[in-house]
């Protein structure tokens, strides 16, 4: 089995909000200090993976909510850093608590007992005609008895407003496209979940959108190719600057970025095959 670099939807966001950080992430791939956020994350999709293990009949709310606490046990036994993001425990117990909200409002969203995923927690790897190697992880996917697919991402944050749809509607058409072009299979419906406001923003892919997204992505690699041959990583500020963890290395800061990494550069160049892949 072969191992190579890929872009990835949130990379590909990186370097469209700030080339820097895109670099600073992909490339010299600087640690990151961990958020309670992302954790609670990992946390709640864990359950709702763990969720489908049992029969249709026994996947309720109450059967969700009892998997967090080993989930917890489960991933502080791998990472029992992360047990230090917390100041004491009543701040813990409210983050916990926040937990339970989000998987709670799962279940007005959707009813489990009446699904049964094809696949979940899925990698898909696809190679553009280009050869431009792209990948994603997929947290469920549902098939029709038609055989019809439906991609399925949980997010535990707020839905965009229509004015900044456009990123989430730019993650689904790169799993549409992945699916497509590694399994010849294209997605009747994709799903973004996001569990903090009960909203489902919904996109049905067409068979154009595929030719779009690979010239998409030719463009920002050639992007990404121009800023590797002049070795110049442009920082892009933004109020998502406010958010960033990079800002001791950012010029836009008064920060300097660390020397590129070379041996980061060669592994990201092998996201491009040399020669194109035929569909």
């Amino acid at each position: 089995m072969s191992f190579h670099a890929a872009l990835s939807p949130s990379r590909t966001k990186d370097f469209r909000q700030c080339p820097l950080l895109f670099r600073l992430r992909a490339i010299d791939r600087l640690p990151e200090p961990p958020s309670v956020e992302a954790l609670r994350g990992t946390l709640v999709h864990a359950v709702l993976e763990h969720l489908f293990d049992a029969d249709p009949a026994q996947r309720t709310e109450e059967a969700a909510q009892s998997l967090l606490e080993p989930q917890w046990q489960e991933h502080v036994e791998k990472s029992p850093e992360d047990e230090q993001l917390f100041e004491d425990s009543a701040t813990f117990d409210d983050w916990f608590s926040s937990a339970r909200t989000l998987i709670g409002n799962y279940f007005t969203m959707e009813n489990p007992q009446f699904l049964q995923p094809d696949a979940r927690e899925t990698f898909v790897n696809a190679t553009l005609p280009s050869g431009l190697h792209i990948r994603g992880i997929i947290d469920r996917i549902d098939k029709a008895p038609n055989g019809a697919l439906r991609v399925v991402d949980y997010k535990t944050g707020k839905s965009p407003s229509p004015r900044f749809q456009h990123e989430a509607i730019f993650q689904m058409q790169f799993y549409a496209a992945a699916l497509f072009i590694s399994r010849g299979s294209l997605p009747a419906r994709t799903q973004l979940i996001y569990l903090k406001d009960g909203r489902t923003l919904t996109y049905d892919p067409v068979p154009a959108d595929v030719d779009s997204l690979a010239l998409e992505l030719d463009s920002t690699w050639s992007a990404i190719k121009e800023r590797i041959d002049t070795g110049h990583f442009e920082p892009k500020t933004s109020p998502l600057c406010n958010w960033c963890k990079f800002k001791e290395f950012c010029p836009a800061f008064g920060g300097q970025a660390p020397p590129i990494d070379e041996s980061g550069v060669s592994k990201l160049l092998t996201a491009k095959a040399s020669t194109a892949t035929p569909r």
